[in-house]
C-alpha cells in the first residue's frame, strides 16, 4: 500500500479571499509565514521599510522624528535616543491596538509580546507602542483603565469611584495616585509575585494623568520581566499625535492645512470620507467625531462641524472652536482637542511611510485612510502626485491577539523564571507556528465585521 502524505498546510482560502480585497498585504504576510514561527512572523513585521521619498511624506517623516526625539528625551540619554531613531529609519514600525489599560490585561500582553518578538528578533533597541487614550476609565461593567484584572477578580487600580470612572477618559483624568489597600490586600490571596511589587514601588507617586501612571507601570512591568533590558518599549499616544498635528498645522502650506482649510479640497475630502462610509466596507470606518476630539471637564467629548465651528452637539455651554488652522493649533497646544483615529494615523503612519501593526478592525480602516487620503490628493500637484506613487505600496500589518492565549497574564507568567519572562516566552514562540497560535485564523471566522463582509459578498454573487 502506497503512503499517502499531507501536503503542506495552507491557511484557509476562503479567509484569505475575504482578507484580498482590502488588506493583500496582511494576506502576504499570512502566506509567507503560515508554517513559520509565530517569531519569525514577529521578525518579519518589524523588517525595513522604504525611507520616504515624496515632499509631504518627507515633511512628515522630519516632524514624526521631532516629536519621537521629544518623548525618548524623557526616558533616555542622549545617546540612546540617536540609535533609537537611527533604527527608527529603517523599521519604522509601531505597534498600534493597544488601548490604555495595564500590561495585566490579556490582549494588550499578548500584542505588546508579539512586538517584543519583532524588536528581539530584529535586534532593536526599543520598540514603539501606540496606546490609544481616548477611551473612559470604565467602559463597561468593571473593564478598562480603572481596573485591574488578576485573574479571577478585578481590582479599582486608583480607587476611584465607579460613578466617576465612566465619566471620566484616561488621557485626562487625574491626578491618580495607586490604591495602595487594594493591592496589598491581594498579596496573600494570589501568585502576584511577577507584578504587585513592581506597582506598589510606585505606591507613593502621584501622576499627572491615569495614561502617565499606566505607561509608567507598563514600563517597569517590562523592565522587571526582562532584567536583561535587551530592547524596551516607548509608549506612545494620542497626545504625541497632537504634537504632530502642531506641527503639521504649522504652515498654510502644508498638505493637511490645504485638506483642512481649504474649501475645495476639505469638501473632496469630506466627499471621499463619506462615499468610504457608504461603500463595502464601511463598517470598518471611526466615525465618531468630525476630525478631532474635544476635552472637557476630563472627558474626551464627540465634537461636529457647524457653522465653521466645531461643537458639541446638542450642548450650549459645550466646546466650541473656530475650524481655523491658528485656533485648532492652540487649541491642540493647549490640550483642548485630540486628533481622531483619521488625522492621527496620518501623522503617525500613512504620511511618514511607517508600518502600522494593529488588530482586525484597524488592518480594515487604515487601509480605508490610506485611499481616503489618496483620493483627496490633487493629481494637478507634482508632489501630491509623487505622494500618490509612493503610497501604492501599503504599510499596514495584522499583529493584535496573533497571539492570543485563553488564560489570563498570571497564568501566563506562573512558572517563569524571574527576571526572564520575555526570553522564556521567546524560547517558547520559536517553536510554535503562526497557523498554531491563530487557529487556523479562528479569530478572522468569527469577526463579526468581517463576517458581515463575507456574508455580503455571498449575496451579491
Amino acid at each position: 500500500m502506497t503512503a499517502v502524505f499531507d501536503p503542506t498546510p495552507t491557511p484557509p482560502v476562503e479567509i484569505l479571499a475575504l482578507l484580498s480585497p482590502l488588506c493583500p498585504e496582511v494576506v502576504r504576510d499570512i502566506e509567507q509565514n503560515w508554517n513559520a514561527p509565530v517569531s519569525d512572523y514577529a521578525r518579519h513585521l518589524w523588517r525595513p521599510v522604504a525611507r520616504p521619498t515624496s515632499g509631504p511624506a518627507i515633511a512628515a517623516r522630519s516632524i514624526l522624528r521631532e516629536v519621537l526625539h521629544q518623548r525618548l528625551g524623557v526616558i533616555m540619554q542622549p545617546e540612546e535616543i540617536g540609535k533609537a531613531l537611527e533604527e527608527f529609519e529603517h523599521r519604522p514600525v509601531i505597534q498600534a491596538g493597544l488601548h490604555c489599560l495595564l500590561l495585566m490585561d490579556r490582549i494588550t500582553f499578548d500584542a505588546l509580546l508579539l512586538a517584543w518578538l519583532g524588536a528581539v528578533e530584529n535586534g532593536l533597541s526599543v520598540f514603539f507602542g501606540f496606546m490609544g487614550t481616548t477611551m473612559t476609565m470604565e467602559t463597561i461593567g468593571r473593564e478598562g483603565p480603572g481596573w485591574l484584572d488578576v485573574g479571577g477578580d478585578k481590582i479599582n487600580l486608583f480607587g476611584i469611584g465607579r460613578h466617576k470612572l465612566c465619566r471620566k477618559s484616561a488621557c485626562v483624568a487625574g491626578p491618580v495616585s495607586l490604591n495602595k489597600r487594594a493591592l496589598e490586600a491581594v498579596g496573600d490571596e494570589t501568585d502576584a509575585s511577577r507584578w504587585l511589587g513592581t506597582l506598589l514601588a510606585s505606591q507613593d507617586k502621584v501622576f499627572g494623568t491615569a495614561a502617565d501612571a499606566l505607561t509608567a507601570f507598563n514600563q517597569d512591568l517590562v523592565a522587571n520581566w526582562d532584567c536583561s533590558g535587551v530592547t524596551r518599549p516607548v509608549f506612545i499616544d494620542d497626545r504625541l499625535a497632537a504634537a504632530a498635528m502642531v506641527r503639521h498645522l504649522q504652515y498654510d502650506g502644508s498638505l493637511l492645512s490645504s485638506l483642512l482649510f481649504e474649501p475645495a479640497r476639505r469638501q473632496r475630502l469630506e466627499r471621499a470620507l463619506q462615499e468610504t462610509a457608504s461603500g463595502p466596507f464601511g463598517r470598518f470606518l471611526p466615525n465618531a467625531t468630525a476630525y478631532f476630539w474635544g476635552i472637557r471637564e476630563e472627558r474626551v467629548r464627540k465634537l461636529v462641524l457647524e457653522g465653521g465651528h466645531l461643537i458639541e452637539p446638542d450642548r450650549p455651554h459645550g466646546l466650541s472652536i473656530p475650524f481655523e488652522r491658528p485656533h485648532l493649533r492652540q487649541a491642540l497646544l493647549d490640550g483642548m482637542l485630540l486628533p481622531n483615529l483619521f488625522l492621527a494615523f496620518l501623522v503617525l503612519a500613512i504620511l511618514p511611510r511607517v508600518r502600522v501593526v494593529g488588530g482586525l478592525r484597524q488592518i480594515g480602516y487604515v487601509a480605508l485612510f490610506h485611499s481616503i487620503l489618496l483620493a483627496a490628493l490633487d493629481e494637478n500637484a507634482q508632489e501630491e502626485r509623487d505622494l500618490a506613487a509612493e503610497l501604492q505600496v501599503q504599510e499596514n500589518a495584522w499583529g493584535v491577539r496573533v497571539i492570543d492565549e485563553r488564560i489570563s497574564v498570571r497564568e501566563q507568567l506562573a512558572g517563569l523564571p524571574a527576571g526572564a519572562l520575555f526570553p522564556e516566552l521567546l524560547r517558547q514562540y520559536r517553536l510554535r507556528t503562526f497557523a498554531e497560535t491563530t487557529d487556523d485564523l479562528k479569530l478572522v471566522r468569527e469577526d463579526a465585521r468581517w463576517r458581515k463582509v463575507g456574508q455580503a459578498e455571498i449575496k451579491a454573487t
